[in-house]
């Protein structure tokens, strides 16, 4: 076996650059050196509160300083790490702290109000990080910071394939999984994302934006810019406008970002007399509309690179990058040492490998594939068939090896026969002068089996009226691709990986009638 530690990213960056900013959160400016000590002394803290290597650790924790102290603080102890993501409410949190079988959650004290009560019912014990005076009146918990062990002179050696995240993914059937992360696959997918997919520097500043709770934020964002040595500039919640006043000040040239933020930058960008100078740009949690990408490189005078991943994938699996080209529309290439092919999709027990420019599904292998669910083994036999992931996305590689993404499987619309894949009339509707955002969906329909519903966020300033969109859409589509129905809404239903929950606005339009 081979001795590997996801600590040691944080540990490698305080021993190559000790004196440099690690991260910046608000007035507080922390050196590599400082934030390992930290996260050392957590370490110790959490032995003392009886935490053995190979127990669970979960994270409450937003994005400040505490969450990589205490991230990096469980690895070196030895932990496996449960990121809990921030929208839960007490009950759904409760069921990933007894599902991943945590035996201790790290709450900030901001966050009390949901995580106190979710470590109750689970009857899981708490510790606190953050500032005392957040914790509720009468909270009597113990703070991970007086604890008052020394700090652990180094990290706990963990083997290479020893699970050191479990990820729960969104659920969109059933309940939530438990999708488990080894220290290789974490290391090896920061690793290649700055030496290998982008042309990143350890003098960049990176905006931390992104929640460090999901595998984007977290891999990409800041395991990606601890392994450079770079420095992660830390926002705790997105707007366009406190993202934009943000970059400036601390002369961020990096962003990482899922495509409602692209959206968000560009509306606060409006006006502006000073924008960052972003010399990295990267999307993925989600399609990004041409339209939005075209905007954007010419406002922001950059190039956004796209990529694609997911929770099961570390998340990287393909993106745009530079020795390949950046082709819009397109997800690019897979990352060093990752295959990204197209197989049948209606073919489930085996793999079966399509030519260039077929459709089918992306299937993936590398070190970058997950270690299976956690207690579900037939649902980890579902998605690794033949040593390949099913990703249960839609696409087709060209000529050039660059891959693009048609849709999710279980987003295809089938309208009297015919398949409609939604990114593609999204991304025509994205093109309109009045719409901000759009998202398309299938609504059961009694003549055509389902029919093709357009939800549109209206861009501030503007007018528009379904039949003016519909005949627009008439215009723009084919017959059997025009929405035939139209929704207005103030804003999209958001998950916490800030993706559009198709799934949630089915049930709206479906309950509304």
């Amino acid at each position: 076996m081979t001795s590997l530690s996801l600590a040691s990213v944080l540990a490698e960056a305080a021993r190559r650059y000790p004196d440099k900013v690690a991260v910046v959160d608000g007035a507080q400016r922390v050196t590599y050196a400082e934030l390992w000590r930290q996260a050392l002394t957590y370490a110790a803290g959490l032995r003392e509160l009886g935490v053995r290597p190979g127990d669970t650790v979960a994270l409450v924790v937003p994005n400040v300083v505490e969450f990589p102290r205490a991230y990096y603080g469980a690895l070196a102890a030895g932990a496996v790490v449960v990121p809990v993501h921030l929208l839960l409410n007490a009950e759904e949190m409760a069921y990933v702290l007894r599902d991943s079988h945590t035996n201790l959650l790290i709450c900030h004290t901001a966050l009390l109000g949901v995580g106190a009560p979710a470590a109750a019912a689970a009857g899981v014990p708490i510790a606190t990080v953050g500032p005392a005076a957040l914790a509720p009146e009468g909270f009597e918990g113990r703070r991970l910071e007086e604890v008052g062990a020394p700090p652990l002179p180094t990290f706990v050696s963990r083997e290479a394939e020893e699970i050191a995240v479990v990820f729960y993914t969104s659920g969109t059937t059933g309940e939530p999984k438990g999708a488990l992360l080894t220290h290789l696959n974490l290391v090896m997918n920061a690793t290649v994302n700055v030496f290998d997919a982008n042309d990143a520097k350890p003098t960049d500043i990176v905006l931390g934006c992104l929640p460090l709770f999901h595998t984007y934020g977290q891999t990409v964002g800041m395991n990606g810019t601890f392994r450079l040595g770079a420095t992660l500039v830390l926002l705790a919640r997105f707007t366009g406008a406190a993202a934009l006043d943000l970059m400036v000040a601390e002369g961020v040239n990096v962003f990482h970002g899922v495509p409602t933020m692209y959206i968000g930058l560009l509306e606060a960008a409006a006006g502006r007399a000073e924008l960052p100078q972003l010399r990295i740009c990267i999307s993925g949690g989600a399609s990004l509309p041409v339209a939005v990408l075209e905007r954007f490189n010419a406002a922001f005078r950059t190039t956004i690179f796209e990529g694609y991943g997911l929770s099961e994938t570390s998340p990287t699996a393909t993106t745009n990058q530079p020795q390949f080209g950046q082709r819009a529309g397109t997800i690019g290439h897979p990352i060093w040492g990752v295959e990204v092919e197209i197989a049948r999709a209606e073919i489930e027990d085996r793999i079966e490998l399509l030519p260039v420019g077929e459709l089918g599904e992306l299937v993936i292998r590398g070190h970058n594939v997950f270690a299976g669910y956690l207690d579900r083994p037939e649902a980890t036999a579902q998605v690794m068939v033949d040593g390949w992931f099913r990703s249960g996305d839609l696409g087709q590689k060209d000529a050039d090896g660059f891959i693009t993404i048609v849709d999710r499987k279980k987003d295809l619309i089938i309208r009297g026969g015919f398949n409609i894949y939604p990114r593609e009339v999204e991304e025509v509707l994205a093109r309109h002068p009045s719409i901000a955002q759009v998202a398309v969906v299938g609504v059961p329909d009694e003549i055509f089996g389902e029919e093709i519903c357009a939800v549109v966020v209206v861009a501030a300033g503007a007018a528009l009226t379904e039949d003016e969109l519909v005949t627009w859409c008439k215009e723009h589509l084919g017959r059997h691709k025009y929405p035939r129905q139209v929704r207005f809404a103030e804003e999209l239903p958001l998950g916490p990986s800030l993706k559009v929950l198709k799934r949630e606005l089915r049930r709206r339009i479906i309950e509304e009638g």
